[in-house]
Parts: C-alpha cells; sequence; structure tokens
C-alpha cells in the first residue's frame, strides 16, 4: 500500500511540476493561447538526421509481428503482414550508440505489386533539445528504393502543427535476420 501511495505522490508531482514540455503550457487554455498567438508566429525549419534500429530477431526484438493474413506467406510481396515497432534512434548507425528517441508505430505490407510498406509512426524524442516532442509519419515506403520520401504529418511540443519530409535510406540489412539499420534525413517546419 505504501509502494502505491508513493507511486500516487510521485505521479501527482510530476503532473504539477511539469507541467510543459519545452516551456510550451499543454494545458487545454494554453493550447488556446498558443493558437491565437500563431498569427504572430514564424514558421521554422529544422533539419534532423538520426538512424532508426528495426530489430526484428534478437533477444529483445524492437518489432514484433502483430499480424497476418491467411495468404501473407504466399505472397510475393508478404501482403498483410503487420509489425508494432518500438525501434531506437540513434546519433550514428552502430547499436550502442547514443539514442535520441523512439519510433513507435505500425508497419505492414500494403502492396500487391511490390514490396511497398505502409508507415504509420510517431518519432518520440527522448533526449536533446527536443525531449518530450514528437514528429508523426505517414506514408508508403517501398524499402528496395535507394531513397524513400514520406510525409510528415504532424508532431507535438516543439513541433506542433509541424509538415515536412523523412527521407530514408537503407544504411544496413542482414536479410537472413530482417533486422535493419536506416537512415534518416527529416525536414520539418514549424512554429
Amino acid at each position: 500500500m505504501e509502494k502505491f501511495l508513493l507511486i500516487s505522490f510521485l505521479f501527482l508531482a510530476i503532473t504539477i511540476i511539469l507541467p510543459s514540455t519545452h516551456g510550451l503550457d499543454q494545458s487545454p487554455k494554453g493550447v488556446d493561447k498558443w493558437f491565437k498567438n500563431l498569427p504572430h508566429a514564424k514558421t521554422k525549419m529544422t533539419k534532423l538526421h538520426f538512424y532508426f534500429h528495426d530489430i526484428v530477431t534478437a533477444k529483445s526484438p524492437s518489432a514484433i509481428q502483430i499480424a497476418q493474413a491467411n495468404n501473407t506467406f504466399q505472397s510475393p510481396t508478404f501482403f498483410g503482414f503487420v509489425r508494432m515497432m518500438d525501434n531506437s534512434l540513434t546519433v550514428n548507425p552502430e547499436p550502442n550508440s547514443k539514442i535520441i528517441g523512439r519510433a513507435q508505430g505500425i508497419y505492414g505490407s500494403a502492396s500487391f505489386e511490390d514490396i511497398g510498406l505502409l508507415m504509420t509512426l510517431n518519432l518520440v524524442f527522448t533526449n536533446g533539445k527536443y525531449n518530450g516532442s514528437t514528429l508523426s509519419i505517414l506514408g508508403h515506403n517501398q524499402v528496395f528504393h535507394e531513397y524513400r520520401e514520406m510525409p510528415i504529418v504532424g508532431g507535438s511540443g516543439v513541433f506542433r502543427l509541424a509538415k515536412g519530409i523523412a527521407t530514408a535510406k537503407t544504411y544496413q540489412v542482414d536479410n537472413t535476420t530482417q533486422n535493419a539499420i536506416v537512415e534518416y534525413h527529416v525536414v520539418v517546419l514549424h512554429y
């Protein structure tokens, strides 16, 4: 019981003491105030570069299959195959590089014609000057193309009302384990 009370107290203290991210008030009144000031805000452009580690086969995988169609493995494109992910985002391609965030979401094979993934994910920044902010991606990822462009459709925290482009390029892939490291360049406009 004492442990429950301590956890409850800590949660309450955090929600009272830390009501904002990057100085942004996230309460309904704070968001209303932010929108009222929006006509006077200037658009900012931010460029980000990081590596996405999609680990399927490991002791602790970061992407796990959650669904498949009855005929997924008869399809040349694995149509209907779906994975949930919580992949690390790092500064450099090495797995032990500094983690700056997580890619959390779902990807699945959504094409009968080629290996094309529907990607729906949030880039959740957990370190550095964007800590607590997110960017949302919803797009088509043709994994065998050298460069894949996917739209940034929104964001939170520093990236409120974000829009932009995420360009992915496979850095390394192991066809046996299906583990991959993908380099991302992101250009985003926000206020």
